[in-house]
């Protein structure tokens, strides 16, 4: 007997295939993932089912789930390229190029700015200078790049099966709820961690692959002196043959000392996390540091859940990320949070308050 579940696939499905353009998969995407979507509804009756129906029809809405998203976002990369595709036919490439005009601020207000300049100035006297948390990430980015990550990006706005489904959460995890998530009226959200980046890497290119993804994320927290609705992170994913803990240890130990200095103790406790097994959470303490002897709380991390890899193979249709060869490491850093703790800095609303007395104190 067909279940409900999978009859509402198909129907979705169909309805995918037969989309004319992307306004209609965008309706399609409303209509089923949506907040008030037929497959959204059945995410919230999973807590009225049976204790030994749970698992099963949780499955199977995954699958689902996963399925219509995949299927969505495959037609609307087709849509996409016939509106590039169309749009370039419409460029006369004999026409002169635009000459390198004023692209930041110089020091000489109008003036045009060379290329390749970034738009900053460390140094200049009563001039401008990089945002404490710009550098924060320009110093993470260097000495990672040294180990051999190569820069990964993606999409602030994101689909739930990225965001969560591909990360081995479940549908009543608490992170899914909206009382802890920005949602958009048509399902989609705001990403609540860079780990959206790592899947997507891994659905556009085969292992072994090693990168990190810095960028911004969100959450419904409370603004306080330590929480923020906007924060930003780097994530890091290495995956590669016989890649163990160890190897993650390694890495981990590496970066904290070279950010907080040789002398640098590095600890990981054990953790859970979904997407990750084993799990563990990192803390350093250091002389060089304010709270010195203390041991302070600064990433979470661990070996790539398999479940993980299969929701990728899934999505790829193929056996790319095969679990019984390839592993890997995943982690997680805040940039703000680093920030805080290397350069002493006691409230996390003075990055965003534009407040020149502060500034100035990283010129």
């Amino acid at each position: 007997m067909v279940h409900p579940l999978e009859q509402l696939r198909d129907d979705a499905l169909r309805e995918v295939d037969s989309a004319l353009d992307e306004k209609a998969l965008d309706a399609i995407r409303v209509r089923y993932l949506g907040r008030s979507g037929s497959i959204s509804a059945w995410g919230e009756q999973m807590k009225t089912l049976a204790k030994d129906e749970k698992p099963v029809v949780g499955k199977l809405l995954n699958d689902v789930r996963s399925a219509l998203t995949a299927a969505i976002e495959e037609h609307a990369q087709k849509f996409r390229a016939q509106k590039e595709s169309g749009a370039l036919s419409k460029i006369d490439i004999s026409l002169p190029g635009t000459p390198s005009g004023y692209s930041g601020y110089s020091g000489y207000s109008g003036y045009p700015t060379p290329i390749g300049y970034s738009g900053y100035s460390r140094t200049t006297e009563g001039g401008a200078s990089l945002h404490p948390l710009t550098q924060m990430l320009e110093r993470s980015i260097e000495i990672f790049r040294r180990m051999g990550f190569a820069l990964a990006d993606g999409p602030d706005i994101e689909d739930e099966w990225h965001c969560f489904d591909a990360l081995n959460t479940p549908p009543e995890h608490p992170a899914r709820n909206e009382q802890d998530t920005f949602y958009l009226p048509d399902g989609r959200l705001l990403r609540t961690h860079t780990s959206t980046v790592q899947i997507r890497t891994m659905q556009s290119a085969p292992p072994p692959i090693r990168v990190i993804a810095p960028g911004a994320a969100y959450r419904r927290d409370e603004v306080d002196a330590t929480h923020s609705a906007q924060f930003h992170q780097i994530e890091g994913l290495y995956v590669d043959e016989n890649v163990s803990i160890a190897d993650l240890k390694g890495t981990l130990e590496f970066f904290m000392r070279e950010l907080f200095g040789a002398d640098t103790a590095v600890q990981f406790r054990p953790h859970y996390f979904p997407f990750t097994e084993p799990s563990l959470e990192v803390y350093v303490k250091s002389k060089a540091l304010k709270k010195g002897e203390q041991w302070i709380e600064v990433a979470g991390s661990g070996v790539v859940h398999p479940a993980v890899f299969e929701a990728v193979n899934k999505a790829r249709s193929d056996n790319a990320y095969d679990p019984d060869k390839w592993t890997g490491f995943a982690f997680g850093l805040g940039m703000d949070r680093l920030a805080m703790i290397l350069f002493d800095i006691p409230d996390i609303r003075l990055f965003a308050q534009n407040d020149l007395r502060f500034l100035r104190q990283f010129a």
